[in-house]
């Protein structure tokens, strides 16, 4: 059975992947078969005898620097048997690259294969960048020691758009962030628990009253905690006309 998404994941770590990629929902996605990861040991690719893949940089500076050939040696092997234009993207795990999304997420799941390349060390040699990488991702404004955990993100947040993956479908349409909005709250048993009720429109069984609250009280969540989001976000005229009620009451309170 060919998995619906397959990832290509070069790592000079890849036991770190262990327990992330085979518990829970992603480990349950490569058992049914909805997704594959295989790990590529960059330093398997080493040409040397003592399987080095870093060195100094030119110039001098703190830190050592990603060897280009293991690396390239490693993808160009890897794609040895596809024609150009069939080639998968090849994303390298980087502070320098476009700042990973939903959207970006979702892209990645409509793909049949993605090469992930976990960065070391200070960064890597620039030849590597020009010959094998076609696109660039950063998790966000800050710096980690490699690019390994950034990947499994990457994999975690594409596998959820795999159909079957959550098990109901369309389950990751109403995540955080996948509408443009935080998620509403969210209640469970007991209905009163330490003094506080669940709102009483979840309780009505009118699922018509259940949606609006819902929508509503995402609305809220965003207002109060991402603002920012609520530029981009599509909101219908009475949305609208309550955001301006919740920005007057902030307002006066």
């Amino acid at each position: 059975m060919t998995a619906a998404l397959h990832f290509d994941v070069f790592t000079l770590f890849p036991a770190m992947f262990s327990g992330p990629l085979t518990e829970s929902i992603l480990g349950r996605a490569q058992k049914s078969g909805l997704l594959s990861v295989t790990l590529h040991n960059i330093r398997d690719f080493a040409s040397d005898k003592h399987l080095i893949t870093d060195e100094p940089p030119y110039g001098g500076g703190g830190g050592m620097i990603l060897k280009a050939d293991p690396l390239v040696t490693a993808v160009e092997a890897l794609l040895a048997d596809t024609i150009p234009a069939e080639h998968p993207p090849v994303i390298l795990l980087t502070p320098q690259g476009r700042v990973f999304n939903q959207r970006i997420a979702r892209e990645l799941a409509d793909q049949r294969r993605v090469i992930l390349i976990c960065g070391h060390y200070e960064g890597l040699d620039e030849r590597a960048r020009d010959l094998v990488v076609s696109d660039e991702i950063s998790v966000g404004d800050y710096v980690l020691t490699g690019g390994e955990l950034p990947a499994m993100i990457l994999i975690d947040a594409a596998a959820r758009y795999i159909p079957g993956v959550l098990g109901e479908t369309g389950a990751a349409d109403d995540d955080s962030h996948a509408t443009g909005l935080l998620e509403q709250a969210l209640y469970t048993r007991p209905l009163t628990y330490r003094g506080l009720t669940v709102p009483t429109a979840l309780l009505s069984g009118n699922h018509a009253e259940i949606e609006r609250w819902r929508r509503r009280d995402s609305i809220r969540r965003t207002w109060q905690r991402r603002p920012d989001l609520l530029l981009r976000a599509a909101l219908s005229e009475d949305e609208r006309y309550y955001l301006a009620q919740l920005a007057q009451e902030s307002v006066g309170s």
